[in-house]
């Protein structure tokens, strides 16, 4: 199995995983391996989430037809 080291953690974050990891009644490197993978599940929840709202204004924009071109308004604002 792979191995992490991590240097330079700073003192504060290293307790708090002490604090979880003896609450939980886990070791620190479980408790470690545990945040992690919350961590990776949050961060690819959000890309998707992002995704999905991405799309969805693209889908907006693009059937409605009134949308105004910013490049006319950017163009007007500059030559006052």
């Amino acid at each position: 199995m792979p191995s992490l080291q991590v240097r330079d953690l700073p003192e504060h974050i290293y307790q708090k995983i002490v604090q979880l990891a003896d609450a939980e009644r886990r070791s620190i490197t479980q408790e470690t391996i545990v945040l992690l993978e919350k961590a990776l599940e949050i961060e690819k929840q959000n890309k998707e989430r992002r995704k999905v709202l991405f799309n969805s204004i693209l889908a907006e924009t693009n059937n409605n037809e009134n949308v105004l071109d910013p490049v006319p308004l950017i163009r007007e604002d500059r030559e006052r």
